[in-house]
């Protein structure tokens, strides 16, 4: 019971921390504003790991990777506690490389739905307010990806069906290689 309890509470708390690292880096991929409450949040948030990590991994490309490093770092510290708390410590020297894949994982399914989500944001506030400040920055972190999909598919009635279409898209993604690539990972260990 009292396990249950830690893991819930350790499950939320790093899932919360790794998605601030993963939307930082996103933000940074995106080129989307931090000019805003949320980037000035995430960058207060996620500076203390940030700022030490680039001293060892240096920006390459114009992308920050130690918010992407610090990202997988605290899912692989997720998935190695809830490892050891689920009573598997005497194989754990032995499925550190399993452990590190699955984090891997964890971290692209975390990715893609933080995708799902901003998207699903930008959609409703396109309706019931369309210049709030967040409707610009999930903007600009989605209307990368909805082009081609808006180009492909036409709007119905004055009615953009890409965010649905996306979203889809994103479910396929978690449902067959995001949850078989897990399914590999478990055995790995």
């Amino acid at each position: 019971m009292l396990n249950q309890a830690l893991l819930f509470l350790l499950d939320t708390l790093l899932s919360l921390a790794a998605g601030a690292f993963l939307l930082r880096f996103q933000m940074q991929l995106m080129r989307a504003p931090f000019r805003n409450p949320l980037g000035q949040f995430l960058l207060a948030a996620t500076d203390f790991a940030v700022k030490p990590l680039r001293r060892i991994l240096p920006g390459f490309l114009g992308l920050d990777w130690a918010s992407l490093v610090a990202a997988w770092a605290t899912q692989l510290v997720l998935v190695a506690v809830t490892f050891l708390l689920l009573g598997h410590a005497a194989a754990f020297p032995a499925a550190l490389g399993g452990l590190a894949f699955l984090a891997t994982v964890k971290l692209l399914g975390l990715g893609v739905n933080l995708l799902i989500w901003t998207v699903i944001i930008s959609a409703v506030l396109s309706w019931v307010q369309p210049y709030h400040w967040l409707n610009s920055l999930a903007g600009s972190l989605v209307h990368p990806l909805l082009r081609p999909l808006q180009r492909a598919i036409p709007a119905i009635g004055n009615v953009d069906l890409s965010p649905l279409v996306l979203i889809l898209l994103g479910q396929l993604v978690l449902m067959l290689p995001i949850a078989w690539l897990e399914q590999l990972a478990v055995r790995l260990f």
